[in-house]
């Protein structure tokens, strides 16, 4: 997998198109969850695109800088292709995200919104939960943090 992490003006309209076609098929069509995707932070933040070497998108996170959405950067929008699924892309994914936030944001902690039934997941990269459980969008989510310094 090609990693690329682009600010949304250096997108282009090809992966712009093809991130905001697989967060649609995956947020709102396969977890039948209606709500608004674009919400507005996508020009404040960079995206990461992992891209096959034929060209297919198979994996997407979106990473908000310190200071947008609270304190911490923040890892959003984390979603991988149905066609990668068991391949070890959403670990690649994940790794990435840490990757490229500590090299942008160094020092800085990491937050994420985790679907609930991934808090393992996560847990499994340093995040840990903070508070409690809440429903956003109709779904179980928890917010989890790698606190600052942290390594994967």
């Amino acid at each position: 997998m090609r990693w690329t992490c682009l600010p949304f003006a250096e997108l282009g309209v090809e992966r712009l198109y093809d991130a905001l076609a697989l967060r649609s098929t995956v947020f709102v069509v396969e977890q039948n969850c209606v709500f608004l995707d674009i919400d507005g932070l996508d020009r404040q933040t960079l995206h990461l695109l992992g891209e096959a070497d034929d060209g297919p998108l198979l994996a997407y996170a979106r990473l908000i800088p310190p200071g947008v959405k609270g304190d911490d950067a923040l890892i959003g929008r984390v979603v991988t292709s149905p066609a990668a699924r068991g391949s070890g892309a959403g670990r690649a994914l994940m790794a990435e995200a840490v990757a490229q936030c500590q090299r942008l944001w160094p020092g800085r902690s990491l937050t994420l919104h985790a679907q609930a039934h991934l808090e393992r997941f996560y847990a499994s990269f340093g995040f840990q939960p903070v508070g409690n459980t809440y429903i956003e969008d109709g779904i179980p989510h928890i917010d989890m943090r790698l606190p600052q310094g942290d390594k994967t």
